[in-house]
């Protein structure tokens, strides 16, 4: 199989921290915001963003993981059906601001699911999408990252791999592939 490297450990590391100076330059003193880890990738980011993000600027900002697998359109399309994972929620979201903080962008599909869950622990005031990487040109709803780490042009034959030391990969890395 053939892999491009598009980031390695060094380059995420940047774009975390430049992730968190432009949360601090937005959001000030957090008082009104929280981060939501679109499951299941999106919280392995956020729970490396929010430590930096404490380490930073000092101040904790609620955080949680919220599943939207159920309010996925193509949820009864699949051959097999998907796994649910855990919505870890304990605040509620009403008037707040919420970034939703997610690994890759493709096709928009979970990020309108996750705007139809999030709705069951109150409408916010304000939504933003945070990801790492955006596969530019695949949308099929008009989402558009408000932070986002790099654009990338990729095929529909090609999938964008992303590892974390933390899950048993020697460094941090963002691979682009074929699909098998």
């Amino acid at each position: 199989m053939h892999k491009k490297l598009i980031l390695d450990q060094k380059q995420i590391e940047i774009i975390l921290k430049r992730f968190c100076h432009q949360l601090i330059e937005n959001h000030d003193v957090f008082e009104n915001t929280v981060l939501l880890g679109l499951q299941p990738r999106g919280p392995l980011v956020l729970d490396k963003l929010a430590l930096l993000l404490e380490e930073i600027s000092g101040v904790k900002v609620p955080y949680g993981y919220l599943d939207a697998t159920f309010h996925r359109d193509d949820f009864r399309r699949r051959d097999l059906p998907l796994k649910a994972n855990e919505t870890k929620i304990n605040f509620l979201i009403e008037g707040k601001n919420v970034i939703l903080v997610d690994d890759v962008l493709y096709k928009g599909r979970s990020v309108r699911a996750a705007m139809d869950a999030m709705i069951a622990f109150g409408r916010p005031a304000k939504v933003e999408l945070m990801v790492l990487v955006d596969r530019k040109f695949t949308r099929d709803y008009p989402i558009m990252p408000d932070y986002c780490g790099l654009k990338v042009n990729t095929l529909e034959s090609q999938y964008v791999m992303v590892e974390w030391a933390d899950n048993g990969f020697e460094n941090d890395a963002i691979w682009i592939t074929e699909k098998a």
